[in-house]
């Protein structure tokens, strides 16, 4: 156990979060997506929800808000950009708790899973919510 460290945020998942540059993106995703299929390194985070994981994410990292203007994404559901599901309600609360002016970018169909595939990790969460996925750009933590 380490002290103000969320304790959902794994050994591997602290070391891919700490080995991410800035411009990198992480994408949780749901049960039900094809994480194996897709990654280029891949993290397990069985046991937890989707939300519950950008929470303790974004517990230690920023978005990269400085340099682009969208650094959060999610899938069109239904590919349908209009479309909010409540996973994704909770998705973009857990987001604004930490980055109060990031909204959702929604991506529909192959464009949300080509951007999931170029990720720098993938986290395979327990989320049963269909549609409850989210990418994250990270950000530059600045000196103090």
């Amino acid at each position: 156990m380490l002290k103000n460290i969320d304790p959902i945020l794994s050994p591997e998942l602290l070391f891919t979060l700490r080995a991410m540059g800035h411009g990198d993106e992480i994408a949780i995703v749901d049960g039900n997506y094809p994480a194996q299929e897709h990654a280029r390194r891949l993290v397990r985070a069985d046991g937890h929800d989707a939300p519950r994981l950008v929470d303790a994410i974004l517990s230690v990292i920023p978005l990269d808000g400085d340099f682009v203007p969208e650094t959060a994404f999610r899938p069109a559901a239904g590919g349908d950009p209009n479309r909010i599901e409540p996973v994704m309600v909770a998705l973009e609360t857990m987001v604004q708790k930490h980055e109060p002016k990031v909204k959702l970018v929604p991506l529909i169909g192959d464009a949300f899973y080509n951007r999931v595939r170029a990720c720098h990790t993938i986290v395979a969460s327990s989320e049963a919510r269909l549609y409850g996925n989210i990418i994250l750009r990270k950000g530059v933590v600045y000196p103090a």
